[in-house]
């Protein structure tokens, strides 16, 4: 009930999509406020998140996750990787395959596509081993309803940071994205949030720690009482047609 309650304030599901949702939770246990689960384009994702705490719940004795090298090519940003997923000792185990390159992966997360091969194969063995047919959310080659590659992604995404490398920023973003499609939020309204909540002028401005600590913000906001927040990102609506 709880799941189904939650799942309800959070988007508009249908009948069908209900009975699923319950299924869902007697069998697996998967829980919409923990972020198991995920409703894109009106099917339900289950998510790496999710996974992880079955397995825990069903106590796997271990994953063994090796990278696939005849297969990858560091220089065209594609990796391979197979984990190798045991239930219990002694008993049959399960593989699963994960390939991840610029071609399938989310524009926010370029730049990522090792550790989200790695993500791919050990979600995939884990859905064999728990006998899961939902697709993984990090198994899908974009995620519906991000911003998109627009100027300021592209400014975020080469800015570096002190090491040389990218600073990580895309994925929050994505993270970001998600939230506000999960939680049906203005986009427009929570970039004016985040650059206040940051104290810059544009969200683009802020650094890797500001843009974590709002989205760790939003979500708690968003769990907690969305219609609060909902106020408060209303709020803001003034000052940005003071603005234009």
């Amino acid at each position: 009930m709880q799941n189904t309650k939650l799942a309800r304030r959070c988007w508009e599901i249908t009948t069908e999509q209900t009975t699923v949702l319950r299924t869902l939770t007697r069998e697996f246990e998967l829980s919409v406020a923990l972020g198991d689960l995920t409703l894109i384009d009106n099917k339900w994702y289950v998510t790496n998140a999710g996974l992880l705490r079955l397995a825990e719940r069903r106590r796997c004795l271990g994953i063994r996750v090796e990278q696939v090298r005849e297969f990858c090519d560091p220089a065209a940003g594609r990796w391979v990787f197979k984990a190798t997923l045991y239930k219990r000792r002694g008993a049959q185990a399960f593989v699963g395959f994960g390939d991840a390159d610029p071609a399938n992966v989310s524009y926010l997360l370029r730049g990522a596509e090792m550790r989200i091969a790695e993500t791919r194969a050990v979600n995939r063995a884990l859905r064999k081993a728990y006998g899961i047919g939902l697709c993984s959310m990090e198994e899908l080659g974009s995620h519906p309803g991000s911003f998109g590659p627009t100027r300021e992604s592209k400014s975020v995404e080469k800015r570096p940071s002190e090491n040389g490398s990218t600073d990580g920023q895309p994925r929050l973003r994505d993270k970001l994205c998600l939230l506000i499609r999960e939680h049906k939020l203005d986009p427009n309204l929570v970039k004016a949030y985040a650059a206040d909540f940051c104290g810059t002028q544009a969200l683009r401005d802020a650094n890797r720690d500001q843009i974590e600590a709002f989205v760790s913000r939003l979500s708690n906001e968003a769990k907690e009482n969305r219609d609060g927040l909902v106020c408060k990102l209303n709020s803001y609506t003034q000052s940005q047609e003071v603005k234009s």
